[in-house]
């Protein structure tokens, strides 16, 4: 699975940092960033970052609780949305 936040919609309340804070965090603008596997901020428009399956269950809860719903996770596969604004 894969994550990654539409910063444009993001109200930067910081649920989701709180939820997973090995994915989630916010930075100096006061929005939320994906991190990747270093810990590294993705700033890019629409940049993903891998969940670690330990942090699946905490990801979708902030999904459910982001209050900017902004927060997708998607398949690495095929790229489906199974989680988030967009999801089937």
């Amino acid at each position: 699975m894969e994550v990654w936040i539409d910063q444009d919609l993001c109200t930067g309340d910081g649920i989701c940092a709180q939820y997973a804070p090995d994915v989630f965090e916010l930075d100096i603008d006061g929005l939320a960033y994906v991190k990747d596997a270093d810990g590294e901020l993705r700033h890019g428009p629409g940049s993903t970052a891998p969940v670690p399956s330990v942090a699946l269950l905490d990801v979708i809860d902030s999904v459910k609780e982001c209050p900017g719903d902004c927060i997708h996770v998607k398949r690495a596969t095929d790229g489906t949305e199974v989680f988030g604004p967009d999801a089937e």
